[in-house]
Order: C-alpha cells, then sequence, then structure tokens
C-alpha cells in the first residue's frame, strides 16, 4: 500500500512516515498544498492523509482539486481545526473521513485501514484466499494453519496482491504501491521479492496463488481451486 502524507510540519509528517513504515506501508511527503495536489494526480495512492493548514493552498482546496480530477483515492482529513463548521468543510470537499490533531496513532492505524479496506471493497480487516489467510490488523499471515513469517516488503506485495485478486498486475503498477518515488524502476528488486514471496507462499503446495502473465506482470488467484 502506498500512501501519500500533506503535512507542512516535518516533525509531525515523519513521525507518522515512520509509523506507518513501521506498518509496512510505502509513504510520500509533501509540505505544501500544491506539491500535495501534484503527486496524487500524478502517482497512484491507495490513500492521501491531508493536513488543513499548508502553505501555497490549504488542505480544503487540495482535496477539491483532486476530487475535481475525479480521483476516487481516499483522502484522511489530519487537522488541529475540529469544530463542526471545519468538519463539515473537509467532508464537503471530499474527504472520506476526518480526524483532529492531537491524535492517537491506534486510531490513525485503524482510520488507515478501515479507509484503504472501503476502496478496495474488502470489509474486514482478515482476507482468505483459498487456504491463505491474511490479517492486515495484526500483520500475520497463515497458509493451510501454518505461519508465514514474511519481511515488510513482501507482506506489502502480498497485502496488494490479495486486495486485487484476479487483476493483472503490471510491473509499473507493483513498483508505484510497493515502494515511494524513491524506487528505481531499472533494478531487479521486483524479480527478486516475487521469488522470495513464491518461495514463502507456494512452496509445497499442490494449489499454486502466485501466476507469471508472460510479457505482462502477475496475477494473484485461487481459479484452479474447486
Amino acid at each position: 500500500m502506498r500512501i501519500l502524507v500533506v503535512e507542512d510540519d516535518h516533525n509531525i509528517a515523519d513521525v507518522i512516515r515512520r509509523g506507518l513504515v513501521e506498518q509496512h506501508y510505502s509513504v510520500d511527503i509533501a509540505d505544501d498544498g500544491l506539491m500535495g495536489v501534484e503527486h496524487a494526480l500524478c502517482n497512484d495512492y491507495d490513500l492521501v492523509i491531508l493536513d488543513v493548514m499548508l502553505p501555497r493552498l490549504n488542505g480544503w482546496g487540495v482535496c477539491k482539486r483532486i476530487r475535481d480530477e475525479h480521483l476516487k483515492t481516499p483522502i484522511l482529513m489530519l487537522t488541529a481545526l475540529g469544530s463542526p463548521n471545519d468538519v463539515i468543510q473537509g467532508l464537503d470537499q471530499g474527504a472520506d473521513d476526518y480526524l483532529t490533531k492531537p491524535f492517537d496513532f491506534g486510531i490513525l492505524m485503524a482510520r488507515v485501514r478501515s479507509l484503504t479496506r472501503r476502496h478496495s471493497e474488502q470489509k474486514t480487516a482478515e482476507i482468505h484466499v483459498a487456504d491463505l489467510s491474511i490479517d492486515t490488523a495484526r500483520r500475520t499471515v497463515v497458509r493451510n494453519g501454518r505461519p508465514i513469517n514474511l519481511t515488510a516488503k513482501e507482506f506489502a506485495l502480498l497485502e496488494y496482491f490479495v486486495l486485487h485478486k484476479g487483476k493483472l498486475l503490471t510491473r509499473e503498477a507493483i513498483g508505484e504501491h510497493v515502494w515511494d518515488l524513491n524506487f528505481d524502476p531499472r533494478s531487479n528488486v521486483i524479480e527478486s521479492l516475487m521469488r522470495c514471496l513464491r518461495q514463502k507462499i507456494d512452496k509445497d503446495h499442490e494449489l499454486p496463488l502466485i501466476h507469471t502473465v508472460r510479457g505482462a506482470g502477475y496475477r494473484f488467484d485461487d481459479y484452479g481451486a474447486q
């Protein structure tokens, strides 16, 4: 999952970024409103966390511009402005949720999980594909009753796959969602990560879940299951 944080307070932005990265999210930071709009329009994000009091363009303006471009990316407004009128204005401009500062990081993470599930049409934190179970809240993976230990990037890749079950995912799409703006598309890190994930998820199982579509990308599916 890839998240854009639009926040001009560098200390708060760094706290949010470090917390999200620890939970296996890829994070990009924009420290003013116009940069936030540019990032949101040029990249494919699973969620935008948006402050209101921003230089160059406030959060309400950022939200409106994103929605004017018909982007459906979930937007969580995270701001010290917590009056009823502020909340109403944020929601009316197209925000999906509103959380006031100071905030509890556990609550922020619960909001993040809820919004990303809503966007992917998943209704609970636990996802099942064939005999594979993934708990996105506890960050655990079990297949056929056996726990599987994954690295942060392996979990991020698997989560992206299961939330897009049955869909062709190109190498470019994987790079955009599992890494941040510093990702080098010329590297072979995706192929290396795919090999490691396959080794852990599909080895010793009759039903493979990770499929290569030659010349196009990858697909995660249990279409061979009865």
